[in-house]
């Protein structure tokens, strides 16, 4: 075996290392001279004392990281390039976004991958790729959705609370006591698995009376609109469950075991579609089961962009807040039920006049069906459903409802209904669908409980974005609700697995009074045990007071903006809305 020899290895007695060179038996060779000494302190950090790779990891699209600092010297061979490496990285994009002339033609130059930043060139002689072009902007846009969506999350969930524009929109419709018990809460993620079939319902009876539709809205167009016209002297009216002295004789006459309205249950029926929050009164009287609403409450009121991930003004004094929305929003709708009639006097009426008006009132077009459905064998549920017309197409009469979209400024919904309406109605109901799917809900679950043939769809907009008293309606469609219904994904089955399900809970609760709330901030529904005279003193809240009211600009009759004074009897009128 090729063996090797190894050396001596001095002894020191003295302690470690080797022997000392003038006392000890080993002579040490000289010190080396010429050795470049760098002073640090404890408190710096030390890297490599020399830096063989640099050269290796300045490839592009090398991951090394480039700190002069790491190595005491270099051995690169440029020792300039050493205090340029550090502002190297920070100044050199694969993508170049700074504005630059744009260069056509076959001749372009191309963008070379391997190219390296040189602060004796300008950045702005780099060309860039026009598919490069394309991927810049579409990643610019993602960060600005994205920047959209975590603005929109932070605003639901209620972790940024402090930079919450719309606070105010996603407070609790009523406020929670101290004293109330909460019995329960349902997420909304149940409410999806539910389905329950119910038979045709029965018509117990029909009070009211109804005018005849005015076909020439149909022919409406942006180009040809019509001004919303303002009905003062016609009284609307919004009676809750238990005031109805129709509902009142049909429990005492055990008619059914559950009695609502057909604003109730549409509103139960949506739940999982609902953001705004909002109440329902429950009340156990013997064996039978009441859904109120309070005095005031919000479902008097139509929501608007209650789905939209853009938010509404917090400012409630503001035109565009979500209050004053829905303030003008109810007007619009009552006003456009109104005016597409054809006013001659002409009614068809039922079995029995409107058990709300008075002698001689002047009331809307409005008949209440009084419809029975069964449950089960010992439950059946009567609902009064509304509808708001007729229409004689040779010789058969056909229910309608009337129901008005608005548009308050296109900057909120990102469409303008003026030019898109004609040409690209399609992508005008789509962009609707997803600001107001639940109000959209709601309207198509209203138009099947009444079994109506039609619903009528009216687009109005404001005359002038900052103009909330003025209004024209553009255009007026007409859907089967059944179509409808299966165009938004609103499965009949689930609406009332919902609310089979809420009335077997509230079946299984002692007599007494209960709310049901949704929670402003999270997706379910709570039922509280309240007072027996709870909500008995509770009003509508009253709209802002005139000198508050953000005036807007009043328009002459060919829409240029006129002086700012306005009528102040017709502004007072159209700011309030009847309960």
């Amino acid at each position: 075996m090729v063996g090797f020899e190894i050396g001596a290895v001095p002894f020191n007695p003295d302690g470690w290392g080797p022997p000392d060179a003038t006392t000890g038996s080993v002579a040490l060779p000289n010190q080396p001279s010429n050795v470049p000494f760098a002073p640090f302190s404890r408190s710096d950090r030390l890297g490599r004392i020399a830096d063989w790779s640099r050269t290796l990891s300045n490839r592009p699209g090398h991951n090394a990281k480039l700190n002069p600092a790491d190595s005491a010297f270099d051995f690169s061979g440029d020792d300039s390039f050493a205090t340029l490496a550090g502002d190297e990285d920070s100044s050199f994009r694969l993508v170049d976004t700074t504005a630059k002339s744009h260069h056509h033609g076959q001749n372009r130059p191309r963008f070379n991958p391997r190219w390296r930043f040189n602060p004796h060139h300008q950045r702005s002689q780099l060309p860039q790729r026009r598919d490069e072009e394309v991927e810049a902007r579409k990643r610019e846009a993602e960060k600005e959705r994205a920047r959209r969506d975590r603005l929109y999350n932070l605003n639901r969930s209620g972790t940024n609370a402090g930079q919450r524009r719309e606070s105010a929109v996603f407070k609790s419709s009523v406020d929670i006591l101290p004293e109330w018990n909460m019995l329960d809460q349902i997420p909304f993620s149940t409410f999806s698995k539910l389905s329950f079939s119910v038979p045709e319902p029965e018509d117990l009876l029909i009070c009211g009376g109804l005018e005849f539709y005015d076909r020439s809205f149909d022919r409406i167009t942006p180009r040809s609109d019509r001004r919303l016209e303002r009905f003062k002297n016609r009284n609307f009216f919004k009676i809750t469950t238990t005031d109805d002295p129709v509902i009142r004789r049909l429990a005492n006459e055990d008619k059914a075991t559950v009695f609502a309205t057909d604003a109730i249950l549409s509103t139960l029926m949506c739940a999982p579609r609902s953001v705004y929050s909002w109440d329902i009164v429950v009340q156990r009287v013997g064996n039978k089961l009441f859904f109120d609403k309070r005095d005031g409450s919000q479902l008097d009121l139509l929501s608007v962009h209650e789905t939209s991930q853009e938010p509404l003004p917090d400012v409630k004094e503001d035109i565009n807040s979500a209050y004053s929305l829905s303030v003008e929003a109810a007007y619009i709708n009552q006003n456009f039920s109104q005016q597409v009639l054809i006013r001659d006097g002409n009614k068809l009426t039922f079995e029995e006049p409107n058990p709300f008006a008075a002698e001689g009132e002047e009331v809307a077009s409005v008949a209440y069906r009084y419809r029975r459905w069964k449950l089960d064998d010992d439950v059946h549920l009567v609902a009064r459903c509304e509808v708001h017309s007729v229409v004689e197409v040779n010789n058969q009469r056909s229910f309608l409802t009337l129901n008005a979209l608005n548009e308050f400024d296109s900057k909120y919904s990102g469409i303008d209904w003026r030019q898109k309406l004609e040409t690209q109605r399609g992508a005008v109901l789509a962009t609707e669908l997803k600001n107001n799917a639940n109000k959209l809900a709601k309207w198509t679950a209203q138009a099947l409980l009444s079994s109506a043939d039609m619903m009528k769809l009216g687009y109005v907009s404001r005359v002038h974005p900052r103009d909330h008293f003025n209004h024209v309606i553009l255009v007026v469609v007409g859907y089967k609700p059944r179509d409808f219904a299966a165009q938004i994904n609103l499965n009949t089955s689930n609406m009332w697995g919902i609310v089979k399900s809420i009335v077997d809970l509230c079946m299984k609760l002692s007599e007494g009074k209960y709310v049901l709330v949704k929670d402003p901030m999270k997706p379910q529904v709570r039922i509280y045990e309240v007072p027996p005279d709870a909500f008995e003193n509770d009003y509508m809240e009253e709209p802002l007071p005139e000198e508050e009211q953000v005036q807007p600009p009043e328009e002459d009759a060919e829409g240029g903006e006129a002086n700012e004074t306005t009528n102040d009897a017709e502004d007072k009128e159209a700011s309030t809305v009847a309960a």
